[in-house]
């Protein structure tokens, strides 16, 4: 029987009660989601203290609604620690120049210009380079007939092609991604000062390494990310320094995090389905529509916020004023039954694909091409030539609502 989370909703004011650490729910968000669905699909979600969305159309309708953005507008609360932000000088820094936390037009200036590092001939020169990684880390397990598949396959693949990409030598991987991991706990519910002050000192040490790698391309320029990142031109504007490095951190960031974690959940889902997983790969169409099914069905990431620009009723009774925020479910309105036939069913078949799982609107992911070509050739690779993987036992996700992706993948062939 399929255990609910604790949660209380309020039929009349849709005001919900439910811990986003609520261990039932971190397990299985989807049978909450689907009581939301039914009762109230729009709700005030009283443990973040703003409205959110779970259905497919309004969450598509809301990622593109100019009205609503990711910079927080002046006067607007702080999210997490309340008080003084002495302690997040560095990691505010890079937040100012950070493609994701602004809005036109600083964010169309950017974004054109970092945009010339992920046009597709520049994503697809990558195809052998992955082909061989992935290959590569196979070689590694293959004899071992098991192993804990985050740490052996997902994460080497986005850290790896991030780190090439950028032209920092691969041995800087474990920083980097302890870099990364301790910056993106920024976004996570319930975040205390500790957690603050360790991304602080991340955005610190991050910027400080890649300003000298910055340097040292500027010299002697190759065909890394940086060296495009700096040569990209828009008439006669380019990216600052403070620029770049917040894009180039933000690039790697979102690059491996999001990646990993849509990584695990892939393979968890298809090993699920039982059956010889080499059907879902057959050929380059039902390799693109598998990850297509991927990303629908179990998202990495569950939350996006926004911040109000005026007042807006959004529909009767949920109005926002300038300043407040609205979460958009992403994983919630990928499994909404009146978008989606059999919405809980993994079908790469269906007819009704889509979904929102890499944004929307002006925001959408940047490195969506990057995303969706690592996994079409990791995926493949894995099932191709470990075609008898099965789950030593069911993965557990991270205790982190935000982030949604596996704890460990133990697995074994």
């Amino acid at each position: 029987m399929t255990r609910q989370a604790a949660f209380s909703l309020d039929p009349e004011t849709r005001h919900l009660h439910l811990s986003p650490h609520d261990p039932v729910f971190v397990q299985d968000p989807y049978t909450a989601y689907a009581s939301l669905h039914a009762k109230a699909p729009t709700f005030f979600w009283e443990e973040y203290g703003f409205w959110c969305f779970a259905g497919y159309d309004d969450v598509n309708r809301l990622l593109r609604d100019r009205r609503f953005g990711r910079e927080k507008p002046e006067g607007a609360p702080e999210d997490g620690y309340a008080g003084p932000r002495d302690h997040l000088v560095d990691y505010d820094a890079f937040a100012t120049h950070s493609m994701l936390e602004l809005e036109p037009p600083a964010h169309t200036r950017l974004r054109t210009l970092v945009n010339r590092a992920f046009v597709s001939r520049q994503v697809e020169r990558l195809r052998p380079m992955i082909e061989r990684l992935s290959h590569a880390l196979i070689d590694r397990i293959e004899a071992n007939g098991e192993a804990d598949l985050l740490p052996a396959f997902a994460t080497p693949v986005p850290i790896t092609v991030i780190a090439e990409m950028l032209g920092v030598p691969t041995s800087m991987n474990d920083q980097l991604l302890k870099w990364s991991h301790d910056m993106v706990a920024m976004h996570m519910f319930g975040r205390t000062r500790e957690v603050e002050v360790r991304a602080n000192e991340a955005a610190r040490e991050f910027a400080g390494f890649l300003e000298g790698y910055v340097e040292e391309r500027r010299k002697s320029p190759g065909d890394d990310l940086l060296s495009v990142l700096i040569a990209a031109r828009d008439g006669g504007d380019r990216l600052s320094d403070a620029e770049l490095t917040a894009s180039a951190i933000q690039l790697l960031n979102a690059g491996h995090e999001a990646t990993v974690h849509q990584t695990g959940n892939a393979i968890r889902a298809i090993l699920h389905q039982g059956g010889d997983p080499r059907r879902f790969f057959g050929d380059q169409r039902t390799v693109a529509a598998t990850v297509e099914e991927c990303l629908r069905h179990d998202a990495p990431l569950h939350m996006f916020r926004r911040y109000a620009y005026q007042a807006v009723e959004i529909e009767p009774g949920v109005v926002v004023k300038p300043g407040e925020q609205i979460g958009l479910l992403l994983g919630a309105a990928n499994r909404d039954p009146k978008a989606f036939s059999e919405p809980h069913s993994f079908d790469p078949a269906r007819t009704d694909q889509k979904n929102v799982s890499l944004g929307a609107g002006i925001h959408f992911c940047i490195g969506a091409p990057l995303a969706r070509l690592e996994m079409e050739i990791a995926l493949k690779v894995l099932f191709e030539r470990l075609p008898k993987l099965a789950l030593a036992e069911e993965p557990v996700y991270r205790e982190t609502y935000h982030f949604h992706g596996l704890e460990r993948l133990a697995a074994r062939w």
